[in-house]
């Protein structure tokens, strides 16, 4: 028979091991993640500018164009994913929508977070994506910035609608759940007086 003092030796060891192994996973998948970004980092700036070398064709206007489209879909879409996340939430199902909505943002953003790896990178595999570019994919950088820019602001105006008309309709069920004071007609004044009193 096992005392309280036992169960309560227990229960501690067991949250000790439970804390311990997730330290150590912890710590095992940031090392992970730390290798694979360095590998990443010294591959996917070349490789990314390469591809969209040989997309754009060393053309202005292609860079410019492709620039447009890939900045304004690989932003738009992922913030919109993620709002539609965010609002799905509380409902019914909505962490298993949300989370499928976030790895999907999370996918279409990749060529933009590519080519930040080009732009903002500082490793000598960013500076060959960098003359890559220059060289065989003109106008695509600045382009894909304006794109971006012009995502950014259209969803930033799209939420702050969604979110003031929700706001609005939140206000209006709560004033209609609330119960109305009951007015005083203005013939009876508020305190009567009293009978007998001068």
């Amino acid at each position: 028979m096992t005392t309280p003092s036992t169960e309560q030796s227990e229960g501690k060891r067991s949250t000790f091991v439970t804390w311990r192994n997730r330290i150590i996973a912890g710590v095992i998948a940031a090392v992970v993640l730390w290798l694979a970004y360095l590998i990443l980092a010294a591959f996917i700036p070349r490789w990314w500018a390469q591809r969209l070398a040989e997309m754009v064709g060393s053309s202005f206007a292609k860079g410019i164009w492709y620039g447009l489209i890939m900045g304004a879909v690989c932003t738009a879409v992922p913030l919109f994913l993620l709002l539609a996340a965010g609002l799905s939430w509380r409902k019914r199902g909505g962490r298993f929508i949300a989370g499928a909505a976030a790895v999907l943002a999370l996918i279409v953003a990749i060529p933009n977070l590519m080519t930040l790896t080009i732009v903002l990178g500082d490793s000598n595999a960013a500076h060959a994506g960098q003359r890559i570019l220059d060289v065989d994919g003109p106008g695509f950088r600045g382009a894909a910035l304006a794109g971006a820019i012009v995502a950014a602001v259209l969803f930033l105006a799209v939420a702050f609608l969604l979110m003031r008309r929700r706001f609005r309709r939140h206000r209006a069920e709560r004033q209609r759940n609330q119960p109305e004071k009951p007015s005083v007609s203005p013939e009876t004044p508020a305190n009567p007086p009293e009978v007998g009193t001068n």
